[in-house]
């Protein structure tokens, strides 16, 4: 099994015709997902590589039955984009846009939740259940269908943790880039439980990072609900205090959101917190008994 996508998934692409849409629809058709439609205002009755284009989600929707999509809109409309695909029927909506203004992912995250639909996202890479679905910009070709899930803020740190756990041997899941940005949909707590309910997947790799309190919410939800596995990386020791590192979410602040904070927290709640990503997969092993 995995989480969120797997072989059933019917995918729209918002944006499809765009450089970026068009680019990453056809690698994510290339790699075996159900890619059924996309949009773009105005273009209705174009394909791209073999993909029919409609003007609206909904119409997309209506024809194709699609269930999920992918966002490669500007920052400047990826709101709409959002709003658009919740208010058309979508259940998962992933953002990949960077750059969405905090109030922007505010306002959308609210009405996704109240159509009762799932976002990941903004600024994210996506995800990926190995051999089943791909939804976003993910290196497939580093993944090996398996049973550790992984959580990350960083998109090329979940690829170095997914690179050395394939080596190891130990393959995923599913893997979920949730976004570097102050404001994202699912999260780590969201995953933590969907990872722990998932009869398939055996342990977890986490990848935090400076900024914010989610890494220190995610240590004591590890220590009240999850009974699998866990090991955890987290970037950004040595960042200085009020310097941003990389992403919108990325910045200590007000004498929180350090790196020592959140490994403490881990460590506190008895969770193996790796010293470089490559040592993840030996904490997990250990914890398997491998």
């Amino acid at each position: 099994m995995s989480i969120l996508i797997n072989k059933n998934t019917r995918l729209i692409v918002q944006g499809i015709t765009g450089r970026d849409g068009s680019f990453h629809a056809a690698k994510m058709k290339n790699y075996g997902t159900n890619v059924v439609g996309g949009t773009s205002p105005g273009k209705a009755g174009q394909t791209v590589e073999g993909i029919p284009v409609f003007n609206t989600v909904k119409d997309a929707v209506r024809a194709t039955g699609a269930n999920t999509s992918v966002i490669f809109v500007p920052a400047p409309f990826a709101k709409d984009a959002m709003m658009e695909a919740a208010d058309g029927g979508i259940k998962l909506i992933i953002c990949i846009t960077e750059g969405v203004p905090v109030i922007d992912a505010v306002e959308a995250q609210r009405y996704i939740r109240m159509k009762g639909a799932q976002l990941i996202g903004p600024n994210c890479p996506g995800l990926i259940s190995p051999d089943e679905s791909m939804v976003g910009i993910m290196p497939t070709n580093i993944f090996r269908k398996g049973g550790t899930g992984v959580i990350s803020r960083s998109g090329t740190l979940t690829y170095e943790v997914v690179y050395n756990l394939t080596q190891a041997g130990l393959g995923q899941s599913t893997a979920v880039g949730v976004g570097g940005d102050p404001v994202v949909g699912l999260y780590f707590e969201d995953l933590l439980q969907m990872f722990e309910d998932d009869p398939d997947t055996d342990s977890i790799a986490m990848i935090g990072e400076i900024g914010g309190d989610a890494e220190e919410r995610a240590a004591r939800f590890i220590k009240e609900h999850v009974t699998k596995p866990v090991a955890v990386f987290v970037s950004g020791r040595q960042a200085p205090p009020g310097k941003q590192m990389g992403h919108a979410g990325a910045i200590i602040s007000s004498g929180s959101g350090t790196a020592a904070e959140k490994i403490a927290a881990f460590e506190a709640a008895g969770v193996p917190v790796a010293n470089e990503t490559s040592e993840i997969p030996e904490l997990l092993k250990k914890q398997l008994n491998r």
